[in-house]
Parts: C-alpha cells; structure tokens; sequence
C-alpha cells in the first residue's frame, strides 16, 4: 500500500515538473517575442513654434455707468393730471413727461398778478409826480416796493407751477414708468428713470504699479459675454478719459474711467464688461496651441517631433522628445511659452495626453483643426 502510493506521488511530481517546465518555455518565448516587436508609429498632427508679435494690453474687469442718468422725481406735491411720455422712448432734453394738478396755483397767479398790474399803474403815476415835485420821495419807494413785492410773488407761483410741469432735464432714454394719472405724488416721489446712453462710461481699477503706464488718450478695448455679441463681433473701443489723482488706500488700486461710444444703445449702465487697456509698446514671444500643451501638477510639457536615425539599419523616423516649459499669457486658441522651446521647433497638437516620451509617430495635418487668435466659435 505504502510503495503505491510512493509511486503516485513521485508520477505527480513528474507530470507537475513537465507542465512547469512547459510554461517556463512558453513565457521566456513570449518575452523573447516582446523584445523583438516595435509598436506601429502613433499618427499625430503638429504645429511649428511661430515668433509673433503681440500687443501688450492691461486687462480689468469695468462697470458701465451712464454719462448722465437720473431718477426724476417731483420737486413739489401734487396729483398727476396728465402723463405724457412712453416708457423707453428718447427724448429731447426740456420735453414735458407729466403734469401736476395747478388749479390752485393758477388761482393764486391771477390774483396776485391783478395786484401786481395795479402796483405798476400806480407806480407809473407815482413816477410822474414825482418827476414834477408833487409827492415826496418815500412814497414813490413805497409804491415801486409794493410793485417789486407783487412781482416776486408772481414769479414765485409761475415758478411752482413750472415745476409742477415736469420736463426731461437732459437728452436720453426713458425707463419704467412709476406713476398714474389721479395718483397724488409727494415731493422727491419717483417719476421714471433716465440715462443718457451715448456715450457710456467705462470704469474699472488698476493697480497702482500700472498707473506709469498709462495716460488719458490710450485706446481701451471692450469683450465679454456681459457686454452682449456686438462687444465681441464689432470690437467696441474707447479711451481713457480720466485718471484718478488718488489711490485707494486699502486696494492700493488707482480707478480709471474710459469713454465709448454707445450709438446702438447695446451697452447699458450696470452691466460688466472686460476691458483691455491698449499699451503702445509690442512683445516678441513665441506661440503654440494651448491643445499642445499636458497640464500637470508638477510642470507643464510638449512634445517636440524630432529626426532619429537607427545606427543598425540606417532608416530615419519621426520620435517624440517630452519638454517641460513654462508658459505665459494665453489670447485665442494659443499660448505663449516664455521657456523651453525655441522657434520653428516642431510640437504635437492635439491628442497630447496619449502620447509618451520615445514615441514614434508619423505626422499627418491633414485633419489638423485651425488654430486663431481671435476664434469666433459658431455656438458660443
């Protein structure tokens, strides 16, 4: 009993130790193949490193106030009789927008200017007595007061029935309208909104290690998705019209307010705008696509296309060359690269993150997508 089963374990052991060594065979094969196979070349498109010229701009985000923008409101009490104006029409500056009941007031007027014309009669006869010596001096200035005192009332109750005609005080566009006929209106009670909206103010803060740089008169350049798809599309500029003398004290921010013209009314005061102060001096720097670019924690890199030539076979092929860089201001589809490339240099454009160091690639830009600075996205 004992020497069979002696005799199973030692066939074990021999069909255990020929399938082992079996597999030992098959994998050192199989690495014997790997060594031997080249991956296929990885198809890339590719960019050359180009020198351009940028301009150097300083950039804010800016406020829009209007040039001129009031809520008009009623300087004396009263109730609205008529309301002539239609909410968000122009309008010219003086042009009546609603009328306050002066029943009253015109009451007053006739009464005071009967004793106003009487005061002038008895002035003038006054007057030729006095030129002819018959009455003394105090009572032709007694006479001439009481007409000056009957004149100042007079024009007192024209001037609150003026007011009480309320008018456009300067050229722009009307609001929401805030009152009703019938309704009684107290002094300073909200009549509607008007803003002068050509041109508009731009303003926004600098910092005050900027304030060298510029001066009145640079060109200011609007974008941004809060000044609507004309700012994009027709590139709306303006200038620096004031610079503050003083600089905040705890922003340490110096406040700049540009001008621009607003003819189509598409710029509103209250919205936000970017603005890109033009400066007159331009920098050389070398550009890429911002899609050649693996963003990584530890250090931004490209990939170079480079020439290699096998020493055994003598054949020449396209190989990668990983190259950190460090990267600067970004305009458009590109990015400036302030180190690490030089120009004319060849980088992978597209598809970075599949890509490794050593690689081999064939180039193929016939798909390329088009790289711009100033891209105008169909959906956007």
């Amino acid at each position: 009993m004992t020497k069979r089963i002696l005799l199973t374990l030692f066939g074990l052991i021999l069909v255990g130790g020929a399938i082992a060594g079996i597999k030992v065979l098959q994998i050192r094969h199989m690495i014997a193949l790997g060594s031997k196979m080249v991956p296929p070349a990885e198809i890339i498109s590719t960019v050359p490193v180009q020198l351009q010229s940028w301009e150097s701009v300083l950039t804010a985000v800016a406020s829009l106030d209007a040039v001129q923008g009031v809520t008009v409101a009623a300087e004396q009490p009263g109730k609205v009789v008529a309301i002539t104006f239609t909410p968000g029409d122009f309008v010219e500056k003086g042009t009546l927008l609603a009328r306050l009941d002066t029943a009253a007031e015109e009451a007053q007027l006739r009464a005071i200017e009967s004793s106003r014309n009487l005061a002038q009669t008895n002035l003038r006869r006054l007057a030729e007595l006095a030129d002819k010596g018959l009455i003394s001096r105090a009572e032709f200035d007694t006479a001439e007061a009481t007409f000056q005192e009957a004149k100042a009332q007079s024009e007192n109750i024209q001037a609150v029935i003026s007011k009480k005609n309320i008018r456009a005080p300067f050229s722009g566009r009307l609001g929401i309208r805030q009152i009703n006929e019938g309704q009684i209106l107290k002094e300073g009670q909200d009549i509607v909104s008007l803003q002068a909206l050509d041109p508009i103010f731009v303003n926004f803060m600098l910092p005050q290690q900027e304030l060298g740089r510029i001066t009145t008169g640079m060109t200011v350049r609007l974008s941004g998705n809060g000044s609507g798809d004309t700012v994009n599309s027709k590139h709306l500029t303006g200038t620096i019209t004031t610079i503050a003398p003083e600089v905040d004290a705890t922003t340490r921010n110096v406040r700049v307010q540009a001008t621009v013209a607003n003819k189509d009314e598409t710029l509103r005061p209250g919205m936000f705008v970017n603005a890109a102060i033009v400066l007159p001096e331009q920098a050389k720097v070398l550009i890429i696509p911002g899609t050649a670019v693996l963003y990584a924690p530890y250090s931004d890199s490209v990939f170079v296309v480079e020439e290699k030539k096998d020493e055994k076979s003598g054949k020449e092929s396209k190989v990668l060359r990983q190259q950190f860089v460090r990267l600067g201001e970004k305009r458009g589809d590109f990015v400036a690269v302030l180190s690490g490339l030089q120009e004319n240099e060849t980088v992978a454009s597209v598809g970075v993150f599949k890509l490794r160091n050593g690689q081999e690639v064939v180039i193929d830009n016939s798909q390329a997508p088009k790289f711009s600075i100033d891209p105008k996205p169909e959906n956007n």
